[in-house]
């Protein structure tokens, strides 16, 4: 039920966003911005591949191992361009994206609830102050898991094995990334934001799953906040108001 959720949520943000104009030019420049950052790194890869490779295996002068050399430097270049998309959608992310994407899932939890839940007492400045800090655990841990995950695939046996986990991490941990700003906003404290996490890993590799279908992943992880916001305020609101109300 979990994963067939997440997909479902994940499916219905795409939808509002495109169909919301403000939410749709939102995600068109998350969406822009990250393909502008990664081009960027990909191409100094492409550019500088055979210096790169020089680094590492300096060509040989036999022309039968010149082929192998020439393999060797195509391969690296798919290595360090995986490694550059990571870390360009790192950086937009800590860089601008994290306010983008703060104003899209306020604009989500208004069209749905009404209002936006936020600390009174918290101005806006502290609050993307807070949620870029947030960022950093939410996001560059489970970056450097995923490229521990790639070297430990690339280095070892365990390689077809290790794909798999290392995608299921990759989807659930965007997943969250999306699905935590809404508390973040509201100021609840890591520990629970975690615990909860920790208790929906099924909705989150459901959500989660369509951030690993190539080249559409970038468009639903420009909108995921929506789908991200709807999640959290009907279902987790939901679910906290009638806690409340047996415990009345």
């Amino acid at each position: 039920m979990g994963l067939l959720q997440g997909l479902s949520y994940n499916l219905r943000g795409l939808s509002l966003g495109l169909k919301t104009p403000k939410l749709l030019l939102l995600g068109l420049i998350r969406f822009a911005a990250v393909i502008f950052i990664t081009v960027l790194a990909v191409g100094f890869i492409v550019a500088y591949h055979l210096q790169l490779v020089d680094l590492v295996w300096s060509k040989p002068a036999s022309l039968w191992l010149v082929w192998l050399w020439h393999l060797v430097a195509w391969l690296l270049v798919l290595l360090l361009t995986g490694v550059a998309a990571i870390v360009a959608y790192l950086a937009a992310q800590i860089l601008f994206s994290v306010l983008i994407m703060d104003h899209m899932s306020r604009i989500t939890e208004k069209m749905v609830s009404g209002r936006v839940q936020a600390p009174a007492h918290v101005n806006i400045i502290r609050q993307f102050g807070y949620l870029i800090g947030q960022e950093i655990p939410r996001a560059v841990i489970p970056v450097l898991l995923t490229l521990a995950l790639m070297l430990l695939a690339w280095t070892t046996p365990l390689g077809p094995f290790v794909t798999i986990i290392l995608a299921i991490t990759a989807a659930v941990f965007l997943a969250w990334d999306a699905t935590d700003l809404t508390p973040a906003r509201r100021m609840v404290p890591f520990k629970k934001r975690a615990l909860f996490f920790r208790q929906t890993l099924l909705f989150h590799l459901g959500f989660g799953l369509l951030f690993l279908i190539p080249f559409f992943n970038i468009l639903f992880l420009a909108y995921a906040p929506v789908g991200a916001t709807l999640y959290y305020v009907e279902a987790r609101d939901e679910a906290l108001r009638g806690m409340k109300g047996r415990g009345a």
